[in-house]
């Protein structure tokens, strides 16, 4: 099944780059905020290093918001897409600091090789990996980023075990992600549809907490909550009349996060 979910999560964001359209979390699915937005996305627009070309609406927060990240350091960025993230930290970590975007899918790889080619930057690189081996030593990274994509990887556990190697001892994370509360029904659950829309892949909220403190880490807080509501009619989609009376009557709820932490 792991196997089955990568190459789903795979396939969907290679087709971002290839027809080159912004597609975040839920497109094409209406999903909707009780604020009235759309999506999980956030408007980049106007923070420094911020390309156009690099921003997929991909995301679900603004990670580099929510920490101190300093001339001269090492920010790891994963599931790093086109480049958005890691350009926004360089312009935070400055000549004197690196960026190191990781992610799985090779067209996103090459699309951020292209964006930074562009932009000049010396110190961002861009590497092929999977977050549950991530490509960069041991007690190397001050910071690490990550937005909207640690709940596509299978085994959370083994992943945030691996922030926690690459990270020296005063590292730290901000990572924007969604979880739930309460039962998701299994159907939805195990849509890989709704996988590669941030959904069926999300786990329990404290569920998640766990698993960032059972690597490790310390000072571990929730920074920004966002609840998040599926519309009736991609719900029926997937549960019957019965299983969806049972579903609006429970306590699930689908959020956006960004937990913040230190080593």
């Amino acid at each position: 099944m792991s196997k089955e979910i990568k190459d789903s999560v795979k396939e969907k964001y290679s087709i971002i780059v290839e027809e080159n359209q912004s597609c975040g979390c839920g497109c094409g699915t209406d999903f909707a905020f009780p604020d009235g937005s759309k999506d999980f996305s956030k408007d980049y627009s106007k923070l420094e290093g911020w390309d156009q070309n690099a921003d997929y609406n991909l995301g679900c927060g603004i990670p580099t918001g929510f920490i101190s990240i300093k001339s001269g350091d090492t920010v790891v960025d994963l599931g790093s897409g086109a480049g958005n993230d890691a350009f926004v930290a360089r312009s935070l970590v400055g000549e004197t600091g690196r960026v190191i975007g990781v992610d799985f899918t090779e067209a996103m790889i090459k699309k951020a090789d292209v964006n930074n080619t562009k932009l000049g930057y010396s110190n961002v690189e861009f590497r092929l990996g999977d977050i549950e081996n991530i490509p960069v030593d041991d007690n190397t990274t001050d910071i690490v980023i990550s937005n909207c994509v640690m709940n596509l990887v299978p085994d959370k556990e083994k992943a945030f075990s691996e922030v926690f190697r690459i990270m020296n001892t005063k590292g730290k994370f901000s990572i924007s992600d969604i979880v739930i509360t309460g039962e998701l029904p299994d159907k939805l659950r195990e849509s890989a549809e709704m996988y590669v829309g941030c959904v069926a892949g999300a786990i329990d909220k404290q569920e998640y907490i766990d698993a960032i403190e059972n690597a490790g880490f310390k000072n571990v807080k929730i920074v920004e909550e966002k609840k998040y509501i599926l519309p009736e009619g991609l719900v029926k989609q997937y549960l019957s009349e019965e299983e969806y009376k049972f579903y609006t009557t429970s306590d699930a709820e689908i959020l956006s996060i960004t937990v913040y932490g230190e080593k």
